[in-house]
């Protein structure tokens, strides 16, 4: 069975939440960690979760001990450009010497900011690649593309070949004909949290 790992992008200042959201409680635990653990709940290797950190990394670090998860940090993180934090993670679960053994053959990138995430739509979208291929597996809810997103090894060395300005959404963009999806059963994989309202509202909606 092809393996799967995952990248989870925790490298972010925050500026509109005014604190570090990779380190707010999302029930009991903080954002990051939460994140980590639906990943592994939905299918993805242990041994193959990289956490791209960078503002906070010392107690970014001290939050998912414990996880399994290994860390890697983004030293140009304060330039806010996620594709350059998920060419850090990618960079790193394709190193043998840092993974500890081969790297999967793919990859779910994931945001620290998205707890909504669930673990049933992580298992969907490794089964539709899983069956199906493709270079880039996405959910979809209504018509609109959300996370975790997956990334075949294939075409990694285009991402990390890419200008790193601005986010992975802007790689799907100019790659959309190569987008296969898996279909969500609501839309929590399109929301996630930038502001204080957004955090109140998502931990009100939780309940």
């Amino acid at each position: 069975m092809k393996r799967v790992g995952a990248v989870v992008l925790a490298a972010g200042m925050s500026a509109r939440m005014g604190q570090p959201k990779q380190l707010m409680l999302w029930g009991d635990k903080p954002m990051a960690r939460h994140v980590v653990d639906v990943l592994l709940a939905g299918g993805v290797e242990s041994e193959s979760v990289v956490v791209v950190v960078g503002h906070e990394h010392e107690k970014v670090e001290e939050s998912l001990k414990g996880s399994g998860a290994k860390i890697v940090l983004n030293p140009q993180y304060a330039d806010g450009s996620m594709l350059r934090s998920l060419q850090v993670g990618l960079s790193a679960i394709q190193s043998v010497e840092f993974l500890g053994g081969p790297p999967p053959e793919a990859v779910l990138v994931a945001l620290s900011d998205q707890p909504q995430i669930k673990a049933e739509v992580a298992q969907a979208v490794i089964a539709r690649w899983r069956d199906a291929g493709g270079e880039i597996v996405a959910p979809k809810f209504e018509d609109r593309r959300g996370h975790p997103i997956l990334f075949a090894v294939s075409i990694w060395p285009e991402i990390l070949a890419a200008v790193p300005v601005g986010s992975p959404r802007d790689m799907l963009g100019v790659h959309s004909e190569r987008i296969v999806y898996a279909e969500a059963g609501d839309d929590s994989v399109l929301r996630d949290i930038d502001t204080p309202d957004d955090y109140r509202r998502e931990t009100e909606r939780r309940v």
